[in-house]
């Protein structure tokens, strides 16, 4: 039947289901959108405006006075605080994701023994809290002698069960057996055949699991307050919480905690917009054999 011979009862629920999807997802755009708005607002304006709660005023724009008090308070601490989620962050996805998708290949193309149940002990630790593993991270820690450095943070970041999940079903949708073992037969080694035929399929994936631990990495907080205590290897996030507290007592505060706050979540949007082709062909992985 067209919609032309359709009556107006049976339009009419169609309508009304259509209405209500787009209503909802409108609030929710709504509902993303009002913080990042409220920040940019809040970013241009001094400390006496935002005691006023008047943000949309044009009276007291300091974007560049607030910008250039961010990065002079305590020396300039701020740019230290912001290469450290850097290296903490880009660095650390990088490698975290070559580690993550190698091991999820791993699990899909070779057998050995007790796969099954790795592979749900790596499952579980998917459903464990990162908030969980602090006191057991800092305690290795300490016994290793790497508390309060750089390797603290680091080293526990690089690996994520969450992004090895998501290797093998990378490596599931995207590496056919049958070209593994056409390399093979051209008389190409294992790790040839992954460096120079699978990883390179797996390209989108590996994307895909960058953005997830990049995410996870410079939005990291209660691992660093655990292990750190020098402020020199703070990330952004903890350094803005020190930030925020000091700023109960001194109000000077809250102008660069917003202008730092807004900095902050440039590197993600950066990462997501120029690797955004490539993260939407790895989320329909697997999805069409």
């Amino acid at each position: 039947m067209s919609a032309a011979t359709q009556g107006p009862s049976s339009l009419r629920p169609r309508l009304l289901g259509r209405t209500a999807v787009n209503a909802f997802v409108g609030l929710s755009v709504l509902y993303t959108l009002l913080p990042v708005m409220w920040l940019l607002l809040a970013s241009t304006k001094n400390r006496d405006a935002l005691g006023r709660s008047d943000l949309l005023s044009v009276s007291d724009f300091s974007l560049f006075s607030n910008l250039s008090d961010l990065f002079a308070t305590e020396d300039g601490i701020y740019g230290r605080w912001y290469v450290n989620s850097l290296l903490y962050a880009v660095v650390g996805a990088l490698l975290g994701s070559l580690i993550s998708v190698a091991c999820g290949y791993a699990f899909d193309k070779y057998r050995f023994r007790h796969k099954e149940k790795l592979f749900g002990l790596v499952l579980a630790g998917v459903m464990v809290p990162p908030t969980v593993l602090a006191l057991p991270l800092y305690l290795m820690a300490s016994e290793a002698g790497m508390v309060n450095t750089f390797w603290a943070v680091f080293i526990p970041v690089l690996f994520n069960p969450f992004g090895v999940y998501l290797g093998r079903i990378f490596s599931q949708g995207y590496v056919p057996n049958e070209v593994l073992e056409a390399s093979r037969v051209d008389g190409a080694g294992e790790l040839t055949t992954y460096f120079r035929v699978s990883l390179r399929m797996l390209g989108p994936g590996l994307v895909t699991v960058f953005l997830f631990q990049l995410t996870a990495i410079w939005n990291n907080f209660f691992l660093p307050m655990v292990m750190l205590s020098d402020q020199k290897l703070f990330p952004v996030s903890l350094g803005l919480y020190v930030w925020n507290s000091e700023a109960v007592t001194t109000p000077d505060y809250y102008p660069v905690v917003i202008m730092g706050s807004l900095l902050a979540i440039l590197p993600l949007i950066a990462a997501f917009l120029l690797l955004q082709r490539y993260w939407k062909s790895g989320l329909t992985a697997g999805s069409v054999k």
